[in-house]
């Protein structure tokens, strides 16, 4: 593996997590998710996580709590996949892959995953209308807080298009990006 870090982050319903799973597996890298994080605090306080991004967007605490595991990330030793929307900007090193999805698609994948518990939708127009609202609070605080644009492409070093793939081929496709030496910029 030509880099031992490679962040993933992506629309969200892009597949993430699903995919950089798949990827640590082929790698036989660690995985670490800021999701799966945000999910445990916005459960933690009884809340979905568009509420806990709404909190968010005017308490930085939230963000910060979060973001404090990126600095121990940057100094382990050992190969690691992160699931996150801004670990490219807190591990620049990092090979950074962005997953992109039809927004349709996307709220299809989150209806009908049963493992969302959290995030459930009652229908395909609930979840996109939620997914929609989740992604423009999102890109407005990390304008606000860290001065940056999501949907700069500019950012990332490999971008996939999950909308037509399994997560297999999308792990196999970012594999052979970063085993053939694709390692940043």
């Amino acid at each position: 593996m030509a880099n031992k870090l490679i962040t993933i982050t992506g629309e969200l319903g892009s597949g993430k997590s699903t995919v950089s799973r798949k990827l640590a597996a082929l790698l036989g890298a660690r995985r670490y998710s800021a999701g799966d994080a945000q999910r445990e605090i916005a459960k933690a306080r009884g809340i979905s996580t568009l509420e806990l991004n709404l909190i968010a967007e005017n308490d930085p605490s939230i963000d910060k709590e979060i973001d404090s595991v990126f600095a121990k990330l940057r100094n382990s030793q050992e190969a690691l996949v992160v699931d996150s929307r801004m670990a490219w900007l807190f591990l620049p090193e990092s090979v950074k892959v962005k997953l992109t999805v039809s927004p349709i698609e996307a709220a299809k994948r989150v209806f009908g995953d049963t493992q969302r518990v959290s995030e459930k939708a009652e229908t395909v127009e609930h979840a996109f209308q939620t997914l929609k609202e989740r992604r423009e609070s999102e890109r407005r605080r990390f304008q606000k807080y860290y001065n940056v644009d999501i949907e700069d492409a500019a950012h990332f070093d490999y971008i996939v298009d999950t909308t037509l793939l399994s997560p297999d081929q999308v792990a196999e496709s970012i594999f052979g990006f970063v085993t053939e030496g694709g390692d940043g910029k």
